[in-house]
């Protein structure tokens, strides 16, 4: 799939290096193709990476992809040049009155904070409610997810007694979902988090699918009945290197920090790690793309409307 981006993106060069077929504005605008347009809410500190790793994730579907990247209006990026979010980035009050076909929220390291003392809280759940009726469908990330469920469904979240930190099997709860069509039974994934959800409440609930759980992690993807708010619990999006360059840092500040499970061979961390879980992570944001945004997308964008 072509994804269409500004022509100064500077991940777009590494894209194009990795043979993922990159479109710009330019370009794009020749083609008489109405794309799907998606938009990125990157509340993670590193957002260049980010990019990277979400773009890579968009790229395996004949579909023109149209990225709009979206940060916070009320909190200031620390660890992002200002000249590349005033490039590229706009906020949710720049684009409320625009109809999007998906939107991704990614995870955020605000963890440990009550969700209420998290500084672009308001913000955010303006945001989610926005989604209601100018979005087709949402996918949260890690922490967005959570804070999601918390928003739309009151499901808590506790603090671990350790991190959940490195990849997981997971089992298929519901195979005829389309959003999990071609799992296999069992399957890897990342994760990076100190907290988890009340899953007792999550199941209670009529209008949550379980779709894939973990026996040592728990839940880690469900979604509404309609399929407009899918919520994943860990990272489909990371890289090879991600958990690596994650434990290196902690390491490196003094923090207590175990390795990543089931990451490195023979947990030598100058071993390269194995790249275990890129296959189903490319299949669930495809038949997110395909099953969830382009088949569910009315042809006039604003007539989105969903129940709230």
């Amino acid at each position: 799939m072509p994804i269409r981006t500004r022509a100064s993106l500077p991940v777009s060069s590494i894209l194009e290096k990795e043979n993922v077929f990159v479109m710009d504005e330019n370009r794009a605008m020749h083609q008489d193709i109405r794309p799907i347009n998606i938009a990125i809410l990157n509340l993670m500190p590193l957002k260049e990476d980010t990019e990277l790793a979400i773009l890579r994730s968009l790229s395996n579907t004949p579909l023109q992809v149209n990225i709009t990247l979206l940060a916070t209006a009320t909190h200031s990026a620390k660890n992002t040049s200002r000249s590349h979010l005033d490039t590229f980035y706009e906020t949710y009050y720049d684009v409320k009155d625009r109809f999007f076909d998906g939107l991704i929220i990614t995870g955020a390291p605000v963890e440990l904070l009550e969700y209420e003392q998290v500084d672009y809280w308001q913000e955010f759940c303006e945001i989610l409610e926005w989604s209601n009726t100018h979005v087709t469908s949402t996918l949260f990330l890690c922490w967005g997810a959570q804070a999601a469920l918390y928003h739309f469904y009151g499901v808590e979240k506790t603090i671990l007694p350790s991190k959940v930190f490195g990849v997981y099997s997971h089992k298929v709860q519901h195979r005829k979902v389309p959003l999990v069509r071609g799992f296999d039974d069992d399957f890897l994934m990342p994760h990076s988090r100190n907290t988890t959800i009340d899953e007792t409440k999550l199941k209670s609930l009529s209008d949550i699918i379980i779709l894939a759980e973990s026996e040592e992690v728990g839940v880690f993807l469900c979604m509404n009945k309609d399929g407009s708010r899918i919520f994943c619990m860990g990272h489909p999006e990371y890289d090879r290197l991600t958990l690596d360059k994650e434990y290196k840092r902690d390491k490196a500040k003094g923090l207590d920090i175990a390795l990543p499970v089931n990451y490195y061979p023979n947990d030598d961390t100058s071993q390269r790690p194995l790249l275990l879980w890129r296959g189903h992570a490319n299949t669930l944001y495809t038949n997110w793309l395909n099953y969830y945004v382009y088949q569910l997308t009315p042809y006039e964008f604003n007539r989105i409307k969903k129940e709230v």
